[in-house]
């Protein structure tokens, strides 16, 4: 039982490393809960980030597509920015998910559309990854 503690405290510390550390500082969810409660943020934190981030279904940047694209629908920006971090620190390029923000605006609108690419740009500009290069449509 002790063994499979540490183990899952290793994987959690792993899966946060991948996603929050990157070019630029974020604030995580994580330090806001342990300033109120140490204890429930560690627990949070090894549900959350050790048992579901971990698992193996989904890779890291499919699962974090998929917050980007909940967050944008929700209207999250907040929470958005620190996974759209985690999506570009897992290898997620920023034209696709400025693509996943457009193809949520069809369901949530686009007042949602344009928080969250406002949202997108800060973290862009946050990491110096701001302007986009335009693709070429030719493929060139």
């Amino acid at each position: 039982m002790e063994q499979d503690l540490k183990d899952l405290i290793e994987k959690t510390k792993r899966t946060a490393q991948r996603l929050f550390s990157g070019p630029v500082p974020i604030e995580v969810p994580y330090k806001l809960w342990k300033a109120f409660d140490p204890d429930l943020a560690k627990d949070l934190s090894l549900f959350i980030t050790g048992k579901i981030y971990s698992r193996e279904v989904l890779p890291l940047p499919e699962r974090q597509m998929i917050a980007v694209a909940a967050l944008a629908a929700l209207h999250k920006t907040e929470e958005l920015k620190v996974h759209a971090h985690g999506a570009l620190n897992v290898g997620v390029p920023p034209e696709k998910l400025s693509e996943i923000i457009f193809q949520v605006g069809i369901y949530s609108g686009f007042p949602a559309v344009n928080a969250a690419l406002g949202a997108l740009k800060e973290v862009l500009i946050s990491r110096g990854e701001w302007p986009v290069a335009p693709k070429d449509p030719a493929g060139e």
